[in-house]
């Protein structure tokens, strides 16, 4: 199992290349989650992977529940699977599963003017939070101590139907 973790900070590390290609080296420097924090996420049934046809993973997504939703914590693309809609397909399964656990949205912390992130998930039809609730607006706090303010940012949610 730890090799299949390791596979996946290798997936976000080269996803995150694109951020050095925009003039935000430090994004593309930051270090993925542990192998612990992603088995964590997977014993949760909350983490979910996207295979190529030869079942090689070329993508994940891992949630948290925040605020009575479903956050999404992380959703990376290789960037030899990328434009191909793996990651709205992901974003399609957590939707799926918060509509089953009866989690009423998806939330997510996203970079506002790098366009696959704000414009792209305004595209998979997220609105932006004016005023995150508690819990929400605390992860957004932590993401600053960690630096991620440097550039602007913002909370997206996106209501299910029922």
């Amino acid at each position: 199992m730890d090799a299949d973790l390791l596979v996946l900070q290798e997936i976000e590390r080269a996803a995150g290349e694109a951020f050095r290609e925009i003039g935000m080296p430090e994004i593309a420097d930051d270090e993925p989650l542990p192998v612990d924090a992603l088995a964590a996420y997977a014993a949760a049934g909350r983490a979910w992977v996207a295979v190529d046809p030869d079942d090689r993973p070329v993508a994940y997504l891992i949630a948290d529940v925040v605020d009575g939703n479903l956050h999404i914590e992380q959703v990376s693309v290789h960037p030899r699977a990328a434009r191909r809609g793996i990651g709205r397909d992901l974003i399609e399964h957590a939707a799926a599963y918060a509509r089953d656990h009866a989690l009423p949205a998806l939330t997510l912390t996203t970079f506002t003017d790098v366009p696959w992130n704000a414009p792209y998930y305004e595209r998979c039809g997220f609105r932006v939070m004016p005023d995150p609730e508690p819990a929400l607006r605390a992860l957004i706090r932590a993401e600053s101590d960690h630096g991620l303010d440097r550039w602007p940012r913002v909370a997206m949610h996106r209501p299910l139907p029922r």
